[in-house]
């Protein structure tokens, strides 16, 4: 069966945060193009968006993750006026807390002093300082850690997701639950996307916000895209002894990297494990022994409270990781022009969704950045080997 071609100025290849948000200010903007996004999973359940745990935070290493953090902080201060009264993303204000030995003391103050450069409002609290806001903190052998005063916290990616994508399409953007099969290339120019039902969609642009999957959509244009998915686990926790002090924590980032935070009247936790421990299954099982061997020690040793906790429910989600640094590829790709990259966050993506789709929008429009620059997340410094590393990643 022979089937009608469809064209748009812009594709957009992912509907989370990132690629709604491209959409959304692409249309706020004024641009007067047809747009498209394509998405595989219209139940919205398992792309990076929806199975993060909604943090956002100012506590990065490199200024322009500082910067496009406060970017969506502030889209959050001004929910109402941007999206409607009844905007609402469930926001609680209660920080992060990162904490460190005496040897990772020295790097926490060095970020420190460039994320109050960029506006940030942290603190960072020394020995007994440690125990006596947190007293549910173990803080033996700790030399400190930051913790943010205000502008950090949690949120419900979902509805962060669902706002910047129903406004999108309130707005005029069109929106295709289809898988993308194939990219289709003429020279130095994307040309159109073809999907698994055999749909073709010409395209003017082509935007690369497909998130885990991100790598496998630039490898069918015939580009390296060192973007893919890592698999991580989330436990909930319920937590008997929990004091009021205990759910009113921050996130809170051990030196080992274990994390928890509360959630509601339970808690949630993870660990990103180390290179070696990475899982080579990239399905949605979730491994129990992680938690019983690398989470649960981690927790207990710190948070005494955290001896007695049952694991009440879990979930797996997909980080879009960039392998060479961690930090986001954003930007044209510099042959093939009318191809911009919007993924690799591995990890901060939630936080940095509505800053990046501005700045999409911003190219798109404009072929350069207006509001924040972010030049140094080009893909030309993977392919100079200029890695950017973020110090940073939880």
């Amino acid at each position: 069966m022979c089937l009608s071609m469809k064209n748009f100025d812009v594709v957009i290849v992912g509907g989370g945060v990132v690629g709604s948000a491209s959409a959304y200010y692409l249309k706020k903007h004024g641009f007067a193009g047809s747009i498209a996004i394509i998405e595989q999973d219209t139940t919205w359940q398992s792309g990076c968006t929806a199975r993060s745990a909604g943090g956002i935070r100012q506590q990065f290493s490199t200024p322009e993750n500082i910067k496009l953090s406060l970017f969506g902080l502030n889209v959050v201060r001004n929910l109402k006026q941007e999206f409607g009264a009844d905007a609402d993303v469930g926001f609680k204000e209660q920080g992060y807390l990162i904490l460190a030995t005496e040897s990772g003391l020295p790097i926490l103050e060095e970020n420190q002093i460039v994320q109050l450069a960029e506006g940030a409002d942290n603190v960072i609290l020394e020995g007994d300082e440690l125990s006596a806001r947190f007293p549910w903190l173990i803080s033996e052998g700790l030399a400190g850690g930051c913790f943010g005063l205000s502008g950090e916290g949690w949120m419900d990616p979902y509805l962060m997701m669902s706002m910047f994508r129903k406004a999108a399409i309130a707005s005029g953007v069109t929106l295709i639950d289809g898988t993308v099969a194939g990219v289709s290339r003429s020279g130095n120019r994307i040309t159109g996307v073809t999907l698994a039902s055999g749909e073709t969609l010409g395209c003017g642009t082509l935007v690369n916000a497909a998130g885990a999957g991100a790598g496998a959509l630039a490898a069918m244009a015939g580009i390296n895209l060192p973007v893919g998915p890592r698999k991580r686990y989330v436990y909930v926790l319920d937590c008997p002894a929990a004091t009021e002090a205990l759910h009113k924590a921050p996130l809170t980032v051990q030196p080992n990297g274990v994390w928890f935070r509360p959630e509601g009247r339970t808690f949630i936790c993870g660990l990103s494990p180390e290179e070696h421990e990475e899982p080579t299954v990239f399905d949605w099982e979730v491994d129990h022994g992680f938690f019983e061997d690398r989470v649960w020690p981690g927790l207990a040793e710190r948070i005494p409270l955290f001896e007695a906790v049952k694991v009440i429910s879990s979930w797996t989600g997909h980080y879009d990781y960039n392998a060479v640094d961690q930090n986001a590829i954003i930007g044209r790709h510099p042959d093939v022009t009318n191809l911009i990259f919007a993924d690799g966050f591995s990890g901060h993506g939630f936080q940095q969704g509505p800053g990046t789709g501005n700045a999409v929008s911003e190219l798109i429009m404009h072929d350069g950045y207006r509001t924040i620059d972010l030049t140094c997340f080009s893909y030309e410094r993977l392919a100079a080997n200029r890695p950017l590393f973020e110090k940073n990643i939880i």
